[in-house]
């Protein structure tokens, strides 16, 4: 099949018939009929059968669809990275991809500063996974992305920018006064409180995981297993606001913190949660992305002071 012929399939799957098909993808009906009669022809079996004035797809086509949807993705795939190309540096308009966590405090400081140095830079802003991050600047969807623990990816650059922290949020009264004195509490003295987990794929609930691990503390007492299981820090951390249990979240997220319903205490030993930027390859960034970098590394330096 051509790809032509592949358009004009995909286009009667979608809409059920010859003329809707020839309105979707802008050609006459008698080139939408030639076309799947050619394509049928070529591949020695029918498409579709007639049926009360609609298509309806043969055992064939409907083997064929998923790879054709597979077929058109990648193209999709192709289109958003040839528009990125063409977009360039983009001197008055900054993309930007971040993880979530860095949306509430570290993004809105590095905003406020940037803004009083380049003010007509307009930024947009997109919060992500960090699978999605990556993903993202590897098909030059954006200028730069800020992640937790990056991993190598062939397409992208990385630059690490400061290192948070590991911090212990608990409801008030969870914690034993000695703790919330000393300012800090060690994995084995939070053995048999309930504990709100991250997500084991994701970076820092693996860290946390191998820290785990690390100390014994899962075996210890009543062990420290999760008894809730959250994707994203903030969601652990409002859990910890109604008194669910405790959050082991990055420092970033503890910010946002409500100081009169939470205690925070830092982890020890020490568990790093380094923030790197990342860069597609071989893409210079302009002149406003490495001025923002700068006001993220300094909003996430500020909030460790």
């Amino acid at each position: 099949m051509r790809l032509r012929h592949i358009e004009v399939f995909n286009a009667v799957m979608l809409t059920g018939s010859v003329s809707a098909a020839a309105r979707l993808i802008n050609v006459t009906q008698p080139a939408v009929s030639r076309l799947l009669q050619h394509a049928e022809i070529q591949l020695g079996f029918a498409l579709f059968q007639r049926t009360r004035g609609r298509l309806v797809p043969t055992s064939e086509a409907l083997a064929l669809y998923p790879h054709i949807e597979q077929l058109f993705t990648q193209l999709g795939q192709v289109q958003r990275l040839a528009t990125g190309l063409r977009g360039g540096d983009g001197a008055t308009q900054l993309r930007v991809r971040t993880v979530l966590a860095l949306s509430y405090e570290v993004l809105p400081r590095a905003i406020a500063q940037f803004r009083k140095r380049h003010p007509d830079v307009a930024i947009s802003i997109e919060a992500l996974h960090s699978p999605q991050v990556v993903a993202s600047l590897a098909l030059q969807e954006a200028d730069v992305g800020f992640v937790f623990h990056a991993n190598a990816h062939p397409a992208l650059v990385q630059e690490p920018l400061a290192a948070g922290r590991m911090v212990c949020v608990a409801p008030k009264g969870m914690l034993a006064a000695k703790l919330l004195k000393r300012g800090q509490v060690g994995l084995l003295e939070l053995a048999g409180l309930p504990l709100i987990g991250l997500d084991a794929r994701d970076p820092i609930g693996i860290t946390l995981q191998q820290a785990i691990q690390a100390t014994g503390v899962g075996d210890a007492g009543g062990g420290l297993q999760a008894h809730i299981t959250v994707q994203t820090y903030h969601a652990a951390l409002a859990l910890a606001h109604h008194g669910l249990g405790l959050a082991l979240v990055d420092s970033c997220t503890a910010v946002s913190a409500d100081r009169t319903r939470v205690d925070v205490l830092a982890v020890e030993p020490l568990i790093a949660v380094p923030v790197h930027a990342v860069y597609p390859a071989g893409k210079p960034g302009s002149v406003a992305t490495r001025a923002f970098v700068r006001c993220v590394q300094q909003a996430v330096v500020a909030l460790k002071e």
